[in-house]
Parts: structure tokens; sequence; C-alpha cells
């Protein structure tokens, strides 16, 4: 005779234990048992006192004069060193190397970025190749983002994190500071988005 298929209708319907399993319930307060002599250190460690030390006024004599032996000490300085001192930062290596790069070479680079293009491009006919190569940097994802930065600053990063960003950026980024250009420091897309904030 075939063995029968049991019925679990049955057992499902049911509430409560089924053969001798225990039910768990979370109504009741469950603590870890502690020994006495660990709840008596407890309670010795969180009753003890804590001394503050008192606050005292300062001295405002030993302040003044402070005070005025720093101005001694700055006037005696500016007296002897009349001319003041002009910091030049150093320039970095790959500053040495930007500034010795030619046009020529820059167009160069760019003719070879616009070679990998299928289609020329089409809203840059009035830009000259410094905005396009600057503009070209801008879109470029892989040295970091664009917006909220300025580009030199950009470069920088890109250049300190090894992604190496090309040298003809910087090249361009100089020649522009060299002119007093301020608007080629930032990026064009800082320049859209700060119009539409200013205008709504």
């Amino acid at each position: 005779m075939p063995t029968s298929r049991r019925s679990t209708g049955a057992t499902r319907g049911r509430t409560g234990p089924a053969r001798g399993q225990s039910t768990i319930s979370f109504a009741s307060k469950v603590t870890k048992s502690v020994p006495k002599d660990v709840k008596n250190n407890l309670v010795k460690s969180t009753a003890t006192k804590i001394d503050v030390p008192e606050r005292t006024k300062p001295v405002q004599k030993q302040v003044e004069k402070a005070v005025e032996d720093d101005a001694d000490e700055r006037e005696e300085e500016e007296q002897e060193d009349p001319e003041p001192r002009e910091e030049v930062p150093d320039k970095t290596e790959a500053e040495l190397k930007a500034e010795k790069l030619t046009d020529s070479h820059i167009d160069k680079y760019w003719k070879d970025i616009e070679k990998e293009r299928k289609a020329p491009r089409v809203h840059q006919e009035g830009l000259s190749v410094n905005d396009k190569i600057l503009r070209y940097f801008d879109v470029s994802s892989q040295y970091g983002p664009c917006i909220g930065i300025d580009r030199m600053k950009r470069w920088r990063r890109a250049e300190r994190l090894g992604l190496r960003p090309p040298i003809e950026v910087l090249s361009v980024l100089l020649k522009e500071q060299n002119k007093s250009n301020k608007e080629a420091e930032t990026a064009q897309m800082d320049h859209i988005l700060n119009s539409i904030a200013v205008g709504s």
C-alpha cells in the first residue's frame, strides 16, 4: 500500500507550540546575570567625586607687559628690514615645462584631439584654440569635477593625484594668466551655472 501524504493543513491553523516546541516571548525583560562583586564595583566607580580646579582671574598686568614687549620687538624688526620681502613662489617642474611650449605645439595638440572626432565641432567657430582647449579640459571628467574650482587648481589637483592632465592645458592657463585674463580661470560651466543662479 502506498504511503499516504500527511495533511499539513491541520498544523497550519494551530496556535501555540507543536510537539514540545517552545515559543519565544519578548514580553518579559531578559537580563544577563552579573556577579555581585562586579555590580558593587560599577556602583562605586560611578559614585566617585570628580575634582574640578578652581577658576582664577587672569592678571592684567602680565598681559599688558607681554603686549608691550611684542610691540617693541615688531618695531625693531621693522627698523632692521626697511625693504618689504616679496616671496616668489617656486615654480614646479611642470610649470617650467609648460612655459617652454610654443603655440605651434598647442595647435598640434588640438589638431590631434580633433582627428579623434568623427564630425567637426558645431558651436565653436568663433573661439580661439586656447578657449577650445580649456573647454575640452572642462568636460574631461577623468580629471575630476570642474564646477566650483578654478581650472589651475583643478589641473594641480589632478597632477597631485597622478591623473596626468595635459601639460598643454597648463601652458594655456599660464599664458592666459600672464595676459591677466581672469575669465580663463573659471570653467565655462561655472559661468553658465552662476548666471542661472543669479537670474532666479
